[in-house]
């Protein structure tokens, strides 16, 4: 007897969505051979739902209501004034700077003249080469039988390609920005391709940011692909902040060579329904992994982070800080899975994860978890949630303090060991002060 598999609506809107677009989307005869298996895949996954234990507390089969079309191409006019004030603080990092607005390259927005060891392209014009290399490296699915992965697969329009040289030390951070603007509703899709040569260091930067009075319905689905060679260093932070209700997806894969450090850092703001996946895997012995973050939601907005850590190789080091600042009906989410393989001796690693807690209606769900078949070992993890200290809240007050900006002060330092972790300073001031912002305490910008 045959079992026919039932769709949502929701389902069956994206295979029609894809249909529609297929045309347009950019590549080779090669290319689309691999978003139609993509998009195959996917139909038999299907969107990630609760019974899925990955996907536990972020139902993406309940929560998404409508399909948006595909943003295939885009028009939308746009000045480096605007950009400067969708960027906001992340304006004034000194850094190059290459621009996606709505899901396409804009290079009289960009600004990569200069970027020494450095070599920068684009998915897009990658996509359209009918090279072996490129439907190798841009057109397959990462392994994991993720159902987001495989629409990031058959959807995608562009992206950044980043090499760092070999022994380069790069000065400059690199902005990789994606714009929304316009008036149109509609689902981007990107993917970025990022490799650190052997023992060259570079701080890369994505940011998702919205020129205001953009539509404020919108889907984001991103997946970064990132290769860090032997003894090579990379400094990866990925802002998202929004002033809407969008749905906003990332995926970051990871793979770190011997000796390979990877600290990466992941700041959101007020997203209406975001989640974050990170895998990374040691693939070689002596990498050191910090991955840490800091997120707010208020009202009815809700941010996974999930993770997963492989050990797969002996001694290496993984450390993991995530920390939520939760208002109103804000729900926060954090999954964190470490593996340690059977041969993973001397492996290092702790994880914590907590919550502040300023609403009795916000909700936090926590799941860190350690799978560890080698018996050589150092690990632990820890979760805690917490209301402000009303001691300390009080004692701000009796010296004078307002109680708002006593409040703020005390979000501030909470989060601020999590903000820390990112060693740029004009970096870890822009997202300050994005946090600042939305405690009411600064202008945007």
């Amino acid at each position: 007897m045959n079992v026919a598999v039932m769709k949502t609506k929701a389902e069956q809107a994206i295979s029609e969505s894809f249909e529609a677009a297929a045309a347009k989307l950019p590549g080779s005869a090669a290319v689309k051979e691999r978003r139609a298996q993509a998009i195959g895949t996917f139909g038999g996954l299907g969107l990630p739902h609760r019974r899925i234990e990955e996907w536990k507390y972020t139902d993406l089969r309940a929560n998404l209501k409508e399909v948006l079309p595909a943003a295939v191409e885009d028009k939308t006019p746009l000045t480096i004034g605007e950009l400067i004030v969708a960027l906001g603080p992340l304006a004034h990092v000194d850094a190059h700077r290459i621009v996606f607005v709505n899901g396409h390259h804009r290079a009289d927005l960009s600004d990569i003249a200069d970027a020494q060891g450095l070599a920068i392209s684009t998915v897009g014009k990658a996509l359209q080469s009918a090279s072996e290399e490129a439907v190798a490296n841009l057109a397959s699915t990462p392994a994991g039988g993720d159902a987001v992965e495989a629409l990031n697969t058959a959807f995608m329009t562009d992206g950044a390609i980043v090499d760092v040289a070999k022994g380069a030390s790069v000065a400059k951070p690199l902005l990789i920005v994606f714009v929304r603007a316009g008036s149109e509703a509609n689902a981007v899709t990107v993917r970025n391709l990022i490799t650190v040569g052997e023992g060259a260091s570079a701080t890369i930067v994505e940011a998702s940011v919205v020129l205001p009075g953009a539509v404020r319905d919108a889907h984001f689905n991103a997946l970064a692909e990132v290769s860090v060679g032997k003894g090579a260093t990379l400094n990866h932070v990925l802002s998202a902040v929004d002033e809407g209700k969008s749905l906003h997806l990332s995926n970051c894969e990871v793979t770190l060579a011997a000796d390979a450090t990877y600290r990466g850092f992941q700041f959101s703001s007020s997203l209406g329904f975001a989640r974050h996946g990170a895998n990374i895997l040691f693939d070689g012995e002596g990498g050191k992994l910090d991955l840490s973050g800091a997120y707010l939601a208020r009202h009815s907005e809700h941010v996974d982070n999930t993770l997963v850590v492989d050990h797969a190789v002996p001694r290496c080091e993984s450390r993991e800080l995530f920390k939520g600042v939760l208002d109103g009906h804000g729900r926060g989410v954090f999954q964190g899975k470490v593996i340690v393989r059977p041969d993973a001796q001397k492996t290092d690693g702790k994880q914590m994860s907590q919550a502040l807690m300023l609403s009795e209606d916000a909700e936090f769900d926590s799941k860190p978890e350690l799978e560890i078949y080698a018996d050589d070992v150092v690990c632990g993890h820890g979760t805690t949630s917490a209301e402000l200290d009303s001691d300390l809240l009080f004692y701000c007050r009796s010296r004078g303090i307002p109680e708002k900006e006593a409040r703020a002060l005390m979000i501030e330092s909470f989060i601020g060991e999590a903000l820390d972790k990112v060693e740029h300073e004009g970096l870890r001031e822009a997202l300050a002060s994005y946090a600042m912002q939305w405690l009411g305490r600064s202008p945007r910008g």
